[in-house]
């Protein structure tokens, strides 16, 4: 029986994740940024409440001294961590910042994610290891970077800055295999699918018309899991450490995503934005 954390839990492809994984759980920390729709996801799992397996974290990924909150929680509750599932994203119609001063997609895709799994890392690499799935996107072959303006401050565009945000999810998945590996830490990306949900709802223009055209294609919450499900539960992951999967197989990814140096400059960058956060002890390797 694992140890679970995952973030986005409350709809879609994250609340079905939740489901098919509980069964194999001992314990499932629901990262949360609506505390009262993860509520009713447990009820909803454990309606007579006697599993007493779900612990409910505030996590508002668009917040840093939110996200350092909720790892600390998890640092208290236990020591060790078989997976985080860093599920949460979406795609905003238009630039904002966070309180932090990031733009609010680069923070709520990959930014929070990162600090919350770096401030985690102690918990998954204990013992055997642990393992890191991060939910990513066919939409990051649409990329386009400037390793000088990895935040968009300059031109945004909200298609650009979500594929950008997915790019970064597969970076960093590989940085996370390519660090820690010989700690025994697993880190894998995904594509669910092009999947049914309240994704992109706030969407406007021709993002919102394509979404609508679209949506007679697209696949349900459950299926949209099956991949991270499958990952979570595979003994022996066919596929190298690092490597990005779709239905359930190794797939390419686009040249940029295979750049080791834009994955080092991403990973630098986002230390340094996080080091705040981190333990004084922290290495920044």
């Amino acid at each position: 029986m694992m140890q679970l954390a995952i973030t986005g839990a409350t709809s879609g492809i994250g609340a079905e994740t939740a489901k098919a994984l509980a069964p194999k759980c001992s314990q499932i920390f629901l990262l949360v940024r609506n505390v009262e729709k993860a509520r009713e996801l447990v009820q909803r799992l454990d309606p007579l409440g006697t599993q007493k397996k779900f612990t409910i974290v505030p996590c508002d990924l668009t917040d840093l001294h939110s996200v350092a909150r909720a790892a600390n929680t998890l640092t208290e509750a236990t020591d060790t961590l078989d997976l985080l599932i860093n599920n949460a994203g979406g795609i905003f119609p238009k630039k904002k910042l966070t309180g932090d001063g990031h733009e609010r997609t680069f923070s709520a895709n990959h930014l929070g994610h990162f600090l919350l799994t770096v401030l985690l890392l102690p918990l998954l690499t204990h013992g055997t290891g642990g393992q890191v799935i991060n939910v990513s996107s066919e939409a990051h072959k649409g990329a386009g970077i400037d390793p000088d303006d990895l935040e968009l401050t300059q031109t945004y565009s909200s298609f650009k800055a979500y594929a950008n945000a997915k790019l970064y999810n597969i970076l960093f998945t590989k940085s996370l295999a390519e660090k820690y590996a010989d700690q025994h830490l697993e880190a894998y990306a995904v594509h669910p699918g092009v999947v049914n949900t309240g994704f992109g709802s706030e969407s406007k223009g021709i993002f919102k018309i394509l979404l609508s055209l679209f949506k007679p294609l697209m696949i349900g919450p459950a299926k949209g899991a099956e991949t991270s499900v499958f990952l979570a539960t595979t003994a022996k992951v066919p596929g190298k450490n690092g490597a990005y999967f779709k239905k359930s197989k190794t797939a390419s990814v686009s040249s940029k995503a295979r750049s080791k140096k834009l994955r080092d400059r991403l990973w630098e960058y986002s230390m340094e934005q996080v080091h705040a956060y981190l333990p004084a002890h922290s290495s920044s390797s």
